[in-house]
C-alpha cells in the first residue's frame, strides 16, 4: 500500500510492506477473521471458480491526514505456479470515507466513467 499525500511526486508519505500486514495477515492468510479495525472474513474457492478474498482495514486508531489531495495505491505481486514471483491479474475494489468540514464550496463534476481509470 502506498499513500501519496499532499502533493507526493515519485516517493510517497506512507508506504506499507504489502497486504498480509496491511489487512493483519502476516505472512499469509490463511484462516478468516474479523476484528473491530481490519480483517479478511472471506476465502471462498469453488471448482473451477477463481477464489475470492475479501479484506477490510478502517484508520479509525490511525486516520490518514491530508489537506489537498490523497492517492492510494496497492501494488498485487505472488508466486505463480513456475516460482517465479511476477504482478498478479487481481481484481481490487475500494471505498474511502472522508470528513467533510462546513461550509465549503461545491465540489467539481465527477468526470465521465471512462476518464477516471487510472491510465
Amino acid at each position: 500500500m502506498k499513500f501519496f499525500i499532499d502533493g507526493d511526486g515519485e516517493y510517497p508519505t506512507i508506504c506499507g510492506t504489502g497486504t498480509e500486514d496491511y489487512f493483519g495477515g502476516a505472512w499469509c492468510f490463511g484462516e478468516t477473521y474479523s476484528t473491530p479495525f481490519l480483517g479478511y472474513p472471506l476465502w471462498r474457492k469453488e471448482a473451477n471458480e477463481i477464489p475470492k478474498h475479501a479484506m477490510y482495514r478502517w484508520h479509525v486508531t490511525d486516520p490518514i491526514r491530508f489537506s489537498q489531495d490523497l492517492r492510494v495505491t496497492i501494488q498485487a505481486l505472488g508466486w505463480w505456479p513456475t516460482r517465479q514471483y511476477q504482478p498478479l491479474t487481481d481484481d481490487i475494489s475500494s471505498v474511502a470515507y472522508w470528513y467533510q468540514t462546513e461550509p465549503h464550496a461545491g465540489f467539481p463534476p465527477l468526470p465521465e466513467r471512462e476518464m477516471r481509470f487510472p491510465r
